[in-house]
């Protein structure tokens, strides 16, 4: 069946909600390659947003869910348990970024994850608030949007939210907002808002994911750290798209020495492209809710258990925490000598493979979805899939497999090239 039949199909039988980036549907996928049901073939620096670091269909993930198959496909946890999640918790627990003794639990989503992290602070605390920043992306649901700082097109319509949370800035240098900017806005919602006592949590991201791929800086982070000491503050970070070598560490808040949080989501990358999500944290955190407070039906899937302790393998065997940061350094290389031409081309941000380049208008120097669009769209006519994110939709992300051979690595930045060049 033809695309165009196929779209419309899916504008009569789904709702325009659901924006949909391509206007081609996927027929079959291999590593880091994706081929559509007209047989075109696309290089996929997209990786379902960020889910398939260990690429599509890796053969050990394929071979782990088919025996998982062959034994059960599910039993709900909480009713009858099974070794696999006890494994995978242990398997966690023991590479958390978390100080002493962790504690881990499964769910389906990121979102979940972030609410039942939000849950377990509330539960620990005895505290209502939350605290969380300005392009923040957290989830879809009506809490998970509360925690969002991006209106468009997340929360649009769908309010009103949530009550007790609230959004301090997040450090920008190219926006003009400094980590002493950032820290003030937290104290000033200490002083207008809500009281440092009645606080929960802060949540952030070490990298913040749909907001631009924005680093949180050391200083920021480590200040993070001695407010919610102070304070007696659960802090949460969400490494839904950050985790899992993506960064060039298993997780992003590994570059951070001592300002370790309390609690870790993440989901995506962990599942290898099936859904899994989870929390881990300190284990007298974690202990808090009460028996049946935490789980859900499909939490900790056996397939998705199995494929995410396929995943952790790979990135062992495979080394693709040190295969993210080669890649990485290759892509900065290419787009930094893109910037030396290309007048829209204004910021280059990267922490291992998760990569950013930002785009303003060259006339106005403001930031231009516009351009971005058009590099986005050039670049997919010449078979390279991409993404973009950022508060204004100014800004290309690269998420590739971490699995993705060296030569379909180096036609992929050729592409990218000339497309800048142009």
């Amino acid at each position: 069946m033809s695309h165009s039949e196929l779209e419309k199909r899916r504008k009569e039988a789904t709702p325009r909600g659901v924006g949909v980036m391509c206007d081609f549907y996927a027929a079959k996928a291999e590593n880091a390659t994706l081929w559509d049901e007209e047989g075109k073939e696309y290089i996929d620096f997209t990786a379902g947003i960020a889910v398939l670091n260990t690429g599509h269909r890796h053969p050990k993930i394929v071979d782990a869910v088919r025996k998982q198959l062959d034994q059960f496909t599910h039993t709900a946890f909480q009713i009858v348990p099974y070794a696999s999640f006890v494994t995978l918790a242990e398997r966690i627990n023991a590479i958390s970024p978390v100080a002493g003794k962790a504690k881990t639990t499964f769910f389906s989503t990121g979102a979940e994850a972030v609410e039942n992290a939000v849950k377990i602070a509330r539960a620990a605390t005895g505290r209502p608030g939350i605290i969380t920043f300005t392009g923040a992306f957290h989830g879809r649901t009506l809490l998970t949007m509360a925690l969002t700082g991006k209106v468009v097109p997340y929360k649009v319509g769908f309010g009103p939210f949530p009550a007790s949370v609230y959004h301090a800035q997040f450090p920008n240098a190219r926006h003009g907002v400094s980590t002493e900017m950032a820290l003030d806005s937290i104290e000033r919602i200490f002083r207008s808002d809500i009281s440092p006592s009645q606080v929960a949590a802060i949540v952030f991201e070490p990298v913040q994911g749909e907001g631009g791929f924005n680093i949180a800086p050391d200083d920021f982070v480590t200040a993070l750290r001695e407010i919610c000491d102070r304070h007696g503050i659960v802090l949460i970070a969400d490494e839904v798209q950050s985790g899992f070598a993506r960064t060039g560490k298993m997780f992003a808040m590994e570059y951070y020495g001592d300002a370790k949080p309390d609690l870790v989501t993440m989901a995506k990358s962990l599942g290898g492209g099936l859904p899994i999500s989870g929390v881990t944290g300190r284990a007298e955190l974690m202990d808090a809710p009460e028996p049946g407070g935490l789980g859900g039906t499909y939490a900790g899937n056996p397939l998705a258990v199995a494929s995410a302790l396929a995943v952790l393998d790979i990135i062992e065997e495979e080394k693709l925490c040190d295969r993210a940061n080669r890649l990485g350094a290759e892509l900065v290389e290419v787009l930094e000598t893109a910037k030396r031409t290309c007048a829209a081309l204004v910021d280059v941000r990267a922490r291992g493979s998760m990569v950013a380049a930002e785009f303003n208008d060259p006339a106005t120097g403001k930031p231009s979805p516009e351009l971005t669009k058009q590099y986005l769209r050039k670049a997919l006519d010449a078979g390279l899939l991409m993404l973009s994110c950022g508060v204004h939709g100014n800004v290309i992300r690269f998420l590739y497999p971490l699995t993705i051979p060296d030569a379909q690595f180096k036609d992929a930045l050729a592409i990218l090239s000339r497309v800048l060049a142009d």
